[in-house]
């Protein structure tokens, strides 16, 4: 599968590649004040990180940037999710896209020490290319993002990935609507513990006839899902739980239970 489908993303990329280093502010840290064996990208990474921790945010974005800049891909991915999240600097969506695509540029073989980092920033760069970026060269287009989700998911088994794809065939975005491919793409991620895709998925179930499965899906998902997930998982689960008959809520509860304590297969 081709990793970049046009000439417009090719041309942007380049254009990330370029101005990447270009435009970061300033940096205050000084690798200069710490001693040689310490400035190494690694050592400076692992600075950073203290800095971090420490609650010296402003020192940790530097140390980042340094090491970012000598070959840290770690850092790259820490600087990343960084202005992704607004952790210590100005959210800026358009910084975090072009660190997250010097990481996908890298190249990393699965089953390597970095490849988190590089699955990470394939779903982010899709979700980017998803939306599109408001005011910078980074337009909308779910056909491209789907091919970053793809590589994520078919390369490194990212769960996330699997389930935004899953999304996408559900909803004909940037595809054809197709029920099978989005029930297969959510079931890889249901396995792997995905509570957003063991809910979808449960609903589908649920919605096709196999009632006692698909309330139990929902579930255990709404029993493991983080603060994000709960409120859309239990509007969902409740709707269900509430036409089910009895008999099949009492089912569905003890299997949710097998679900949260051995997972779904």
């Amino acid at each position: 599968m081709p990793i970049f489908r046009s000439f417009r993303m090719m041309m942007l990329l380049a254009a990330v590649a370029g101005t990447f280093a270009v435009t970061a502010p300033a940096r205050a840290f000084d690798p200069q004040s710490l001693k040689e064996k310490d400035r190494s990208p690694w050592a400076v990474f692992r600075f950073g990180f203290s800095a971090y921790k420490q609650g010296h945010k402003d020192q940790a974005v530097e140390a980042y940037r340094y090491a970012a800049e000598n070959g840290q891909i770690g850092a790259r991915w820490k600087l990343a999710r960084m202005y992704a999240e607004g952790d210590g600097v100005e959210r800026n969506d358009y910084e975090a896209f072009k660190a997250f695509t010097q990481i996908i540029r890298e190249d990393v073989e699965p089953g390597s020490a970095e490849e988190s980092y590089v699955s990470d920033a394939l779903v982010a760069v899709a979700g980017y290319l998803r939306s599109g970026i408001p005011g910078t060269p980074v337009e909308a287009n779910p056909l491209e993002a789907q091919e970053f989700y793809m590589r994520a998911a078919a390369t490194y088994r990212n769960p996330q990935a699997q389930y935004e794809i899953g999304r996408m065939f559900l909803n004909g975005e940037g595809v054809k609507s197709n029920v099978q491919q989005a029930g297969r793409w959510l079931q890889l991620a249901a396995e792997k513990g995905h509570a957003g895709a063991q809910a979808t998925l449960g609903n589908l179930l649920f919605q096709s006839g196999k009632v006692v499965k698909g309330l139990a899906m929902m579930t255990s998902a709404l029993e493991i899902a983080g603060p994000s997930d709960q409120g859309w998982i239990r509007g969902m689960q409740e709707q269900a739980f509430a036409l089910a008959g009895e008999s099949d809520r009492r089912t569905a509860i003890a299997l949710a239970q097998t679900y949260v304590q051995n997972g779904i297969e």
